[in-house]
């Protein structure tokens, strides 16, 4: 059974843990660790007594070399849907609320999450089906002037403008899930394509989104054309745009209206799977769209993580981001399913060049919604019950705090040995103490006594089977 608090005694527990952010910069001998094991017992759980020695490494060893660096990390997080916010908003009282943020995205004890992702309009997680500029049906709105964000005022920008409080470092994305019906093949929000005559007026309202989040005090990071752009749900908003509509939309219309922002935003192509690497290598082929495409947007449900990988080599100047996964009844056993998390999500991700990594929602509540089609049994990161406003943090909250409390911001990716003994791993150093972030999972099923490498000294740490443990420690020269 998944393990519940209440808020203030979560926070109360968690204000007892050493923290390493914002901490003094400990000497080389010190490590500090947080551990969680999948029988629950050990839950982002501080360990003490390690430290770095003299002695030979182990047979099973993990080096960290700071030398090699890769991509710069933006953040870990999860979708603010429309679901997540209206819970946030209506199912728990101010004081809930407030404790719930801080966890989610202050610095710690909270997990520190500093970047989101929105819906431009509604998703399968939202409780009305809309865009941003609906018109009864037969009509069109070309000039925008119908266009509203009045859907997003009550819940979902209220919940952001609070989590940007709490940690001024967050990150912003945005994506839609379709356009307003009328510019569509269908002439509605449930499927078909976009016309290839609203071109012009779609990039015309993704901008003007971009506009109006600013004149809210939210500038976007970044926003893709279509979440999910080769699938058409059947029962909420979806819209197929495949790689040669992108590219046109993007060349010809979307890239050179933000590219005359004062505040630029990255465009991100495909938000889709990893089952379909040469889309987005179909659209960085056009010369035109290229240039205005910042990176590449990837979600979990098919495919493997290493295309990730494969893209960044054919296009190294393209960034890489990981932007939804869900976790859900189809998956809920800790010993299963956290593991793969931290194998696929966390580490594979960010080795495959990821600079920031989302889950998708981050609140639903008992009945896996609010939701209007789409997934039943989806998980949030926490799940808010909908009577009480009890907090249940998923293994989900687990696997991206084990980023997220410790990688911040600006973070650098460096080398760390993987893969040996079924020790998978991942290192960062931060750049404003130097300290160094190393994650480690053990995918075995028995534990694995193992020692970590770092400037000529080792240290060595038992980890049981299907565990997940971060040590942080100085870096500095």
């Amino acid at each position: 059974m998944t393990p519940k608090y209440k808020l203030p005694v979560l926070l109360l527990g968690l204000s007892l843990l050493v923290c390493s952010v914002g901490a003094p910069a400990q000497p080389l001998s010190a490590v500090q660790a947080w551990e969680t094991w999948t029988d629950q017992t050990r839950l982002l759980a501080p360990v003490q007594g390690i430290a770095f020695g003299a002695k030979a490494p182990l047979g099973l060893n993990i080096e960290v070399d700071p030398a090699q660096r890769y991509q710069e990390i933006i953040g870990f997080g999860a979708n603010i849907s429309d679901a997540s916010a209206w819970l946030i908003q209506h199912r728990l009282s101010a004081a809930q609320r407030q404790a719930l943020l801080l966890d989610l995205f202050g610095k710690p004890p909270g997990i520190g999450l500093s970047f989101t992702r929105l819906t431009i309009g509604a998703s399968d997680f939202s409780l009305k089906h809309y865009s941003l500029d609906d018109v009864p049906k037969g009509e069109k709105d070309e000039t925008l002037a119908k266009f509203s964000m009045d859907p997003m005022r009550e819940d979902v920008l209220p919940v952001v403008k609070s989590a940007l409080a709490i940690n001024p470092q967050l990150k912003i994305m945005a994506s839609p899930w379709s356009a307003p019906g009328w510019m569509k093949s269908s002439d509605s929000l449930i499927q078909g394509q976009l016309k290839p005559e609203s071109y012009g007026v779609f990039a015309r309202y993704l901008g003007k989104f971009a506009d109006a989040m600013q004149a809210e005090g939210l500038p976007l990071y970044a926003m893709t054309v279509q979440n999910e752009p080769h699938f058409e749900p059947p029962d909420y908003p979806g819209m197929r745009v495949d790689s040669a509509a992108r590219a046109k939309l993007i060349g010809q219309h979307l890239g050179p209206l933000l590219a005359k922002r004062a505040q630029p935003v990255r465009i991100l192509d495909w938000d889709h799977n990893w089952d379909e690497p040469q889309a987005p290598l179909d659209v960085l082929a056009d010369p035109v769209a290229r240039a205005f495409v910042a990176g590449v947007a990837w979600h979990c449900y098919v495919g493997d993580v290493a295309v990730q990988a494969q893209v960044h080599d054919a296009h190294p100047d393209k960034e890489t981001y990981f932007t939804e996964c869900s976790g859900g009844e189809w998956k809920p056993h800790w010993r299963e399913t956290l593991p793969w998390y931290m194998r696929n999500l966390v580490i594979g991700t960010t080795r495959a060049w990821a600079k920031g990594v989302l889950l998708w929602n981050l609140a639903l509540d008992e009945n896996h919604g609010p939701h209007l089609g789409g997934c039943k049994d989806c998980r949030g990161v926490v799940t808010i019950d909908s009577k009480t406003g009890e907090v249940t943090r998923n293994f989900d909250y687990y696997a991206l705090a084990h980023a997220s409390r410790f990688v911040r911001p600006g973070a650098r990716r460096i080398a760390s040995s993987s893969g040996e003994g079924r020790l998978e791993t991942v290192a960062f150093q931060n750049v404003d103490d130097q300290s160094i972030v190393l994650i480690v999972l053990n995918g075995a099923a028995n534990s694995r006594q193992f020692s970590v490498s770092f400037g000529g000294r080792s240290f060595e740490h038992r980890m049981p089977g299907a565990s997940v443990v971060s040590f942080v420690w100085n870096g500095a020269p």
